[in-house]
């Protein structure tokens, strides 16, 4: 019996050092952002566009994200990838933006009324996806939702996010830009993302993918002016951009996640263009 006891101890303990040591792992995330033309409102392109260096241009960026350890149940014990907190945005060097010529959405309106309260000239996107895990039940799901961003006051962008099933959910992310001053990148956009409560007392939403394509432009006479535009060169190796994304954190209010932050690095280089649009051999 002491045997059979002792064994019972030991392999309690091993257990519990084993979900303890998954649950802090930190999540794995991968993405990529390229250049592509800059999508006009009504459909297609517009010409001249895209990825040339010195043009006007989109940005399209991808994210998944995989993990475990949160909101574990006994249905479920690996549980599923923590809540997003931030994302942190590097643009090479070179890279400017060019928000003053355009229209705007106060963070007031998208949060109440939603993109039906904002002007069609203060959209910065076409509609993106993101797929997230909310809790139903006792188990975690995936949540498929839409992702738009918004020209948000004083040169930022605001990130809209609307998801129905399994749960309704809408909420509003919103992302300032500073100089980085991390060589060899320039500008970088600064996200807060809130704490999604789905059902109360149930562990929050999480982000499993993102997908978007920032960028537009509009018509001055015959001049072309872009949000975005690219670098006038580009070194060897590509352009380098970087992602900073933050898990939990206690930072108060509506981004209070119970958790401890946990950041999480990945950085890309997206291969050089030519002048004239074609990829560099």
């Amino acid at each position: 019996m002491r045997r059979a006891f002792t064994f019972s101890m030991l392999l309690g303990v091993l257990v519990t050092l084993a979900v303890a040591a998954f649950a802090s792992a930190a999540p794995t995330v991968k993405f990529k952002a390229r250049a592509v033309a800059i999508p006009r409102p009504g459909g297609g392109t517009y010409p001249h566009t895209g990825d040339i260096l010195g043009a006007g241009a989109a940005l399209q960026a991808e994210f998944t994200i995989t993990g475990s350890g949160y909101g574990a149940t006994a249905q479920n014990p690996a549980g599923g990838v923590p809540p997003l907190s931030g994302v942190n945005f590097y643009l090479p060097a070179g890279a400017k933006i060019n928000a003053s010529r355009f229209k705007t959405c106060p963070l007031a309106t998208l949060s109440n009324v939603g993109p039906s309260g904002c002007r069609r000239s203060a959209v910065a996107s076409p509609k993106g996806s993101a797929l997230g895990e909310v809790t139903f039940g006792t188990e975690r799901v995936p949540e498929r939702a839409s992702l738009q961003a918004f020209f948000a006051p004083g040169g930022g962008l605001l990130f809209y996010v609307a998801g129905s099933s399994p749960v309704s959910l809408e909420f509003v992310s919103s992302a300032r830009y500073v100089n980085s001053r991390q060589p060899p990148y320039g500008l970088e956009l600064q996200t807060q993302v809130p704490a999604i409560a789905t059902v109360p007392g149930a562990p929050l939403a999480s982000t499993r993918t993102i997908d978007i394509k920032v960028g537009a432009a509009i018509r001055h006479g015959r001049r072309l002016i872009s949000y975005g535009t690219m670098p006038n060169k580009c070194s060897r190796g590509g352009f380098p951009v970087k992602a900073e994304l933050t898990f939990g954190g206690s930072f108060g209010g509506e981004r209070e996640f119970g958790i401890p932050a946990e950041t999480v690095t990945a950085t890309y280089k997206a291969p050089c263009p030519g002048r004239r649009g074609g990829r560099r051999r």
